[in-house]
This record gives structure tokens, C-alpha cells and sequence, in this order.
């Protein structure tokens, strides 16, 4: 993703909060199992699939 501007990073919809977020230099190596926007929306999971 080097070089890439930031309007034209991949982005998912996040499954608790259904909120759009985008691509992180942390998330590089494990986009593809990224589901949650933050460690927040992550820990509230149980609570929202409730």
C-alpha cells in the first residue's frame, strides 16, 4: 500500500458499529480478517450480536 493516497485506501464496513473505517499500515499483513474498526467496537461485540 506504499504510495498510495488516502482517499484511494480500501475501506469495510464494521460489523458492530456499521460504521465505514479504512485500511491501516497495522492491519497490512491481516486485512482480510479484519472485521471491527477498533479494539472499542471489538469488546462490544457480545453485546451488540445480543
Amino acid at each position: 500500500m506504499q504510495g498510495v493516497k488516502k482517499q484511494h485506501l480500501p475501506s469495510k464496513i464494521c460489523v458492530t458499529c456499521e460504521k465505514p473505517f479504512s485500511w491501516r499500515k497495522k492491519w497490512e499483513k491481516n486485512w482480510d480478517n479484519v472485521k471491527y474498526c477498533s479494539d472499542k467496537c471489538r469488546t462490544q461485540k457480545q453485546k451488540h450480536l445480543a
